[in-house]
């Protein structure tokens, strides 16, 4: 008896047919398949860029709510900011918060966050790094630099076109994870950043203000500018705010607009009051920064802990200007045609610490 015939030998166009439709159903339907997924995401992303202006307002709107909610603090554990204690003593009342939880990082980056450099102290929190990616005009300023230089190390590793600008009157150069393929890309000298300009031939330490570093540079914008000076940076910053205030008021412009995109900043409190703290805070507010991620140094509460957690990481992302980080056209900062003027010792390298020591423990005094 002859083997009877399929239903794929007796009607094979029917069978074609139905596998084309299956097919079909199958890439429209699935919502991550491998079909589609790049030209989604592409998409996904244009809109994003597109959007971001109104990402931005979303994020100010909710940050306002913030900015309550720590009025609101202050009068229940004050009720006046003179009588806020930074760091509540463990006994009754027990009031439950510290300084840090009168400012979170509230504000809502409109980009991916991520942790560049080492884990550990070293590494800091970036706001839309692909914005920096292929950026041919890409400006970094390092102010006070880690022993191995994580940071900016992985910072070039992963940018085209970025160089960076680094500054410690207290080191010799970047530090070894920098390596000599890099290098060509990065420019250092020892001076430090202060709240007025004393680089004379016998000032020592030379100080710079920020302002006058990217006119010698020949700068008019920087994307990330990273400060960690030891409790330098209240007296530097306020003065930073200063200037740019002036500046404002003799061009006539409408506010004033720090020159920078992300303020990557570590915060040394000691002897601070929480008033003053406050104002401190504020004026950064008053210009547009807004915080976005904050981390405790837990390495320095480790090795000092009589003191408290007195230092802490905070990432601010600056709203004002057209940043490329809050707006769509093209940064003003064009670097220089040539090298910075304040660019020595490339090659230098900086010593590996002594295990039992820990940066911050020599500048615990009060600057």
């Amino acid at each position: 008896m002859p083997f009877p015939l399929s239903i794929c030998q007796r009607h094979p166009r029917y069978v074609v047919l139905l596998a084309v439709l299956v097919f079909g159903t199958f890439v429209f339907i699935s919502p991550n398949d491998t079909f589609s997924s790049h030209l989604g995401s592409y998409q996904i992303n244009r809109l994003v860029d597109l959007d971001l202006p109104d990402r931005v307002a979303h994020a100010e709107t909710m940050y306002e709510r913030t900015l309550d909610r720590r009025q609101d603090m202050i009068k229940k554990f004050g009720p006046n900011p003179s009588q806020v204690v930074m760091f509540p003593p463990d006994r009754e009342p027990w009031p439950a918060y510290t300084v840090w939880d009168f400012f979170p990082p509230a504000f809502n980056c409109p980009h991916e966050v991520e942790r560049i450099g080492a884990l550990g102290d070293g590494g800091k929190w970036v706001c839309g790094l692909s914005r920096l990616v292929d950026k041919p005009d890409c400006v970094v300023y390092s102010f006070g630099l880690d022993w191995e230089s994580s940071f900016e190390a992985e910072l070039l590793e992963r940018t085209r076109h970025c160089e960076v600008w680094g500054y410690d009157y207290t080191a010799r150069g970047f530090g070894r994870a920098v390596r000599s393929g890099l290098r060509p890309r990065t420019h250092f000298a020892r001076l430090g950043m202060g709240a007025s300009d004393s680089h004379g031939p016998s000032d020592e330490p030379k100080m710079w203000t920020l302002q006058s570093l990217m006119r010698e540079n020949g700068h008019t914008h920087v994307d990330l500018l990273h400060i960690d000076i030891e409790g330098w940076e209240f007296e530097a910053l306020r003065a930073m705010v200063r200037d740019v205030t002036v500046h404002a008021a003799v061009e006539g412009t409408e506010r004033a607009v720090l020159p920078f995109g992300q303020l990557l900043i570590e915060m040394h409190i000691w002897h601070q009051r929480f008033d003053d703290f406050l104002a401190f805070w504020e004026l950064l507010e008053g210009v547009g920064l807004r915080p976005f991620r904050s981390e405790v140094n837990l390495v320095y509460a480790n090795y000092n802990r009589q003191s408290g957690v007195e230092l802490a990481d905070y990432s601010f992302i600056n709203i004002r200007g057209d940043n490329t980080f809050v707006s769509d056209g093209p940064a003003k900062g064009l670097p220089a045609a040539g090298d910075a003027v304040v660019d020595s010792e490339r090659d230098g390298q900086a010593d590996e610490p002594d295990v039992r020591m820990i940066r911050h423990a020599a500048a615990a005094v009060d600057p």
